[in-house]
């Protein structure tokens, strides 16, 4: 191991000059001054090690094992790959005017009148990159989002800010080649990992691990991005663990499509793997395959309610078993949602069609939902899809949220394993629905 290089009391060119003679593709941020006492905020320190590494040509800046270190914003930078080591956690600041803030119009400093990820750039970031290239952040240590400093309980059941959105933890814009590989992140307040405008995304062994009680905690959200696989994850949040989005404040890059899911565990109090509902341009050849998914207020579900249209999809070889949790989070525990209606008069939505779920075990507190408007959902193929309903919570059954959009509710009707309204071109193949007791269900299909 090559002993680590004290640039401590050389001033910044000498200390740079030297690391880059010496050819050494390691930064410690100690080295540059952090303390990683879990208390001084270090950004100062990792963001020099970030740019000394970025203009050596890249490497790497490893975070120690056994170290917490407070940080503020910081900037991502092609090439260079932020190392945690098991053992070492990044804690985000619980001070939001340390937090980076993108430029957009309106973005003023009110917290109450920022912009949401629908309508803009995310207005608070934890760890931002755009336009890098090759960029990664590894390793199994934690990158924490001291996600409770932001929030409220509002009921017993959740708990949100005050302000929307609150801090998202990693936003990655308009980048190219990235990595994301065997970290924890955790503790978050609002998204978690979101990326835009992106292309060419791995993210490998990655753990989600965010209470399953507050508001807007996605796991995944691939917004305006092409060619991402996403593999053998574990993800436990509130709201949607894996969601693919078009949103307005990115519409400058192409649309979703070439996404590949597979080898994911996932819990959550939403939907587990979900396209929708921000979806203002198309969605196209995506691939969600072999998860397991427990516990989860939804299963998987499609939400058109924009303009965009969802088409060459494949659920294939998923195992899920849903709950159902309070009305105040979407869903009313069915293991597959695939809903199109408007948003509102002024925002009509787009179509779902050639969309084919295969192998798939269904277990849970209601049946399958196909809903929409106006012959907006069609092709659709269900083969060896089994369902069986069973009761495990205290909430009320007999219901399916429709939410969101205009007039849209959650609506009583009894428990079937399927239920479908404007349906066109439905094909079922080895389709198995059996209700609470096991039997054969009169009727099954409603």
């Amino acid at each position: 191991m090559h002993p680590w290089l004290d640039c401590r009391g050389m001033r910044q060119t000498a200390c740079l000059v030297w690391l880059m003679e010496s050819k050494h593709m390691d930064f410690d941020p100690i080295q540059f001054g952090a303390r990683a006492d879990g208390i001084t905020d270090d950004a100062p320190a990792i963001q020099a090690a970030i740019q000394a590494c970025a203009d050596a040509g890249g490497g790497r800046v490893i975070l120690k094992s056994g170290k917490t270190f407070r940080s503020a914003s910081l900037h991502l930078k092609s090439f260079v790959e932020l190392h945690l080591e098991a053992g070492s956690r990044l804690l985000a600041s619980d001070r939001l005017e340390e937090y980076f803030r993108p430029d957009q119009p309106g973005n003023d400093g009110d917290a109450s009148n920022v912009g949401t990820p629908v309508t803009g750039k995310p207005s608070y970031v934890f760890l931002y990159a755009f336009g890098a290239e090759h960029a990664q952040i590894t390793g199994a240590g934690v990158i924490d989002g001291c996600g409770t400093a932001f929030v409220r309980r509002v009921s017993p059941w959740y708990v949100t800010g005050d302000f929307y959105p609150r801090p998202t933890l990693i936003y990655v814009e308009n980048c190219r080649h990235l990595t994301f590989r065997d970290t924890v992140m955790c503790n978050v307040s609002f998204w978690t990992l979101h990326m835009a405008g992106c292309e060419d995304v791995l993210v490998d062994a990655i753990r989600i691990l965010n209470p399953l009680d507050v508001a807007n905690s996605d796991g995944i959200d691939v917004d305006h991005s092409r060619y991402v696989r996403i593999r053998d994850c574990h993800i436990t949040c509130a709201d949607d663990c894996v969601c693919m989005k078009n949103t307005l404040g990115n519409t400058e890059y192409p649309n979703t499509r070439g996404v590949i899911v597979s080898g994911c565990t996932l819990i959550s109090t939403s939907a587990a793997l979900k396209i929708g509902t921000e979806g203002v341009d198309d969605f196209e050849d995506i691939l969600f395959t072999n998860c397991v998914i427990d516990a989860s207020n939804r299963g998987l579900s499609v939400q058109v309610r924009d303009k965009g249209n969802v088409r060459h999809v494949v659920f294939d070889q998923i195992l899920i078993r849903t709950r159902r949790f309070a009305d105040s989070w979407w869903g009313c525990a069915e293991p597959i949602a695939v809903t199109a209606v408007d948003r509102s008069h002024a925002v009509p939505g787009g179509s779902i069609e050639d969309v084919r779920f295969s192998h798939i075990n269904c277990e849970g507190e209601n049946g399958i939902l196909l809903y929409g408007e106006k012959g907006r959902i069609r092709n659709i193929l269900m083969e060896d899809v089994n369902v069986r309903l069973v009761n495990t919570s205290r909430w009320p059954k007999d219901r399916y949220d429709l939410r969101p959009g205009e007039g849209m509710t959650v609506v009583e009707h009894p428990s079937v394993p399927m239920l479908c309204h404007g349906v066109e071109e439905l094909e079922m193949r080895h389709v198995s629905l059996k209700d609470v007791q096991g039997k054969n269900c009169e009727p099954a299909f409603f």
